[in-house]
């Protein structure tokens, strides 16, 4: 069989589609490693798990968090500059040494985990690009010139110091194929080598509790793990809104604690019990919840989920709200 690599931002909603794929290799005989994944998240791929290189501890990346209030261009350039393009600085020399310790035959690279691919591509070994969204295959850049050839540059830059000077394609799309984890009749038509194989809900190593549910329909109102800080607001107005609908039982899930008590919930388990969902059009909550055949309610926040809502709103599985026009009451 095979030895399979997993390299993987240390991002929840980045690692989460990938374990299912990482349980099905293995329950077929293959073996399968990790490299990226630092102390916190390593509990999300489950005991057992062989990370690389085993001989030092899990990284602890020191990379800027992102204001809260960065929208448009100002967010997509911190996100790159500050976030991704020194991640894959720092990630280089990690996936250096796992691949030469694990000696992989291919590997499963996610698309801001840009290291992978660049010490893929000049160790010559095949790999697959995991596409955790589904905004990229839509070339939102296409018709933004200036922006396209600003990332370029940045891509080009990462290739220099760290991948082959042969290499010509796009570090976010493996030339052998890209692993999608949405599905054709919400993105539409795309280009390249895409498998679309809809959303990993295999069940994930999770030991949060399970919410008590009284009967009423189920509303569930989920920001996702990165936008804690920037919605406070919507969710207050959120609770507010539900206080007026005695005939729903709302769960508003507040990481931070100060709107609610409901920092997390067992996201799969719940979504069968809803009515709705109310989100901020993160990709793995809304395929997640689609394939229960569950409505939704996008606001969208920045990044892809904009470009996420507007799929939604196509396919008649739900409504757009803004994010930042939701009221809250004196």
């Amino acid at each position: 069989m095979s030895r399979i690599l997993f390299v993987v931002p240390p991002l929840v909603g980045h690692i989460n589609p990938t374990v299912g794929v990482a349980a099905r290799l293995t329950a077929e005989g293959h073996e399968v490693g990790w490299v990226g994944p630092t102390s916190p998240f390593a509990s999300l791929i489950g005991s057992g798990a062989a990370f690389y290189p085993s001989d030092r501890p899990l990284p602890d990346f020191a990379i800027a968090g992102r204001p809260p209030e960065l929208r448009g261009f100002a967010s997509l350039k911190f996100l790159w500059e500050e976030f991704l393009i020194p991640l894959a600085d720092g990630m280089a020399p990690l996936v250096e040494a796992a691949v030469e310790e694990f000696r992989p035959d291919a590997m499963l690279v996610d698309q801001q985990a840009l290291a992978g691919a660049l010490l893929a591509e000049r160790r010559g070994i095949p790999f697959a690009t995991s596409a955790t969204t589904s905004a990229e295959l839509m070339q939102p850049l296409a018709e933004m010139p200036k922006v396209a050839a600003w990332l370029d540059e940045l891509l080009n830059g990462l290739r220099e110091r760290h991948g082959s000077p042969e290499a010509t394609h796009d570090l976010r799309f493996s030339p052998h194929g890209v692993l999608a984890f949405s599905t054709e009749e919400l993105v539409g038509p795309t280009k390249g080598h895409i498998v679309y194989v809809g959303p990993s809900i295999t069940q994930r190593p999770d030991d949060t509790p399970f919410p008590e549910l009284d009967g009423r329909p189920v509303v569930l109102v989920s920001l996702g793990t990165a936008n804690a800080e920037a919605g406070e607001k919507f969710l207050r107005t959120a609770v507010e809104a539900l206080a007026e609908l005695p005939d729903y039982q709302g769960i508003v899930v507040d990481p931070t604690g100060e709107v609610t008590d409901v920092r997390r919930v067992p996201q799969l388990a719940l979504l069968p019990k809803c009515a709705v969902v109310v989100c901020h059009a993160g990709h793995n909550t809304v395929c997640e919840t689609l394939s229960h055949g569950v409505p939704l309610v996008v606001a969208p926040i920045r990044d892809d989920q904009p470009i996420v809502a507007q799929q939604v709103v196509d396919a008649g599985a739900g409504v757009r709200v803004r994010f930042a026009g939701s009221r809250q009451s004196s």
